[in-house]
C-alpha cells in the first residue's frame, strides 16, 4: 500500500524558513514525479513544485521560484521542500503527491501538513 507522510510544518514568522519532508513507502518510486501542492483557507489547491524521482528536473510555481527548493534523498525514499523567505501568503496546508510515469494526474497524496506564516 502506497503511503506518503508529510511532516515539518509549523508556525513561523515572515522571512523565516521551514523544511517539509515527505516519506514515501509501499512501492518503488523510480520514474515517478513527486510534487508539492498547497491549499490556503477558502482557496483552491495550487501547485508548488515538482521533482522527477529518477532525475534532476525540478519545476516551480512562479510564486515560489527562488525561495523554495524541492529535493530528494533516495536512500530514505523522502522528498523535501525547503522554504525560505516565507511570506504570509505561503500559509496553507501543504500536500505531497506522486504521479506515475505516463500519467497526467497525481494518483497518490499525503494527508498534509499545516504551514502558518505570521506577519
Amino acid at each position: 500500500q502506497v503511503q506518503l507522510v508529510e511532516s515539518g510544518g509549523g508556525l513561523v514568522q515572515a522571512g523565516g524558513s521551514l523544511r517539509l519532508s515527505c516519506a514515501a513507502s509501499g512501492r518503488t518510486f523510480s520514474g515517478y514525479a513527486m510534487g508539492w501542492f498547497r491549499q490556503a483557507p477558502g482557496k483552491e489547491r495550487e501547485y508548488v513544485a515538482t521533482l522527477r524521482w529518477s532525475g534532476d528536473s525540478t519545476y516551480y510555481a512562479d510564486s515560489v521560484k527562488g525561495r523554495f527548493t524541492i529535493s530528494r534523498d533516495n536512500a530514505k525514499n523522502t522528498v523535501y521542500l525547503q522554504m525560505n523567505s516565507l511570506k504570509p501568503e505561503d500559509t496553507g496546508v501543504y500536500y505531497c503527491a506522486a504521479r506515475a510515469r505516463g500519467e497526467t494526474t497525481y494518483g497518490y497524496w499525503g494527508q498534509g501538513t499545516q504551514v502558518t506564516v505570521s506577519s
